[in-house]
């Protein structure tokens, strides 16, 4: 069911100081900032040659990001996102599988446009993944 990781997201306080590091310190592309108020977040892309890293920052005070850098103050991994052939079917059968979809269960669009969905971190040892419709 699973493809390839599309990317892993790093939560971070400040995006302009983290895009910078990429950019700067490390020699990354780095993509424009992209507010998704669906998902409370601004995102930057760090485009590598076998993936992607999310840099996520809170867009507003309900944000999940927000709730994520209190219990984490200088950040970190928040999620890792792969991609499936059909998100649907991928999320039917997680469900009959038993695992939790986050929400009200339905994707919605997400950085690339594209349906996602995420997982109840409980019940895959602590991570919180994202599925990504390739």
């Amino acid at each position: 069911m699973l493809g390839r990781v599309n990317h892993v997201a790093i939560a971070v306080a400040d995006l302009a100081a983290a895009t910078a590091a990429y950019r700067d310190t490390l020699g990354a592309a780095v993509s424009q900032p992209q507010a998704l108020p669906e998902h409370g977040v601004t995102v930057v892309f760090v485009e590598l040659p076998n993936t992607k890293v999310e840099l996520l920052q809170p867009l507003g005070d309900t944000s999940p990001i927000a709730a994520f850098l209190e219990k984490n103050p200088s950040g970190g991994m928040h999620h890792i996102c792969y991609e499936v052939d059909d998100i649907i079917l991928a999320r039917d059968r997680l469900v009959e599988a038993g695992a939790r979809v986050l929400g009200d269960g339905q994707p919605k669009a997400g950085a690339h446009g594209k349906p996602v969905l995420f997982l109840h971190p409980k019940d895959f040892f602590g991570t919180l993944i994202e599925l990504e419709q390739a």
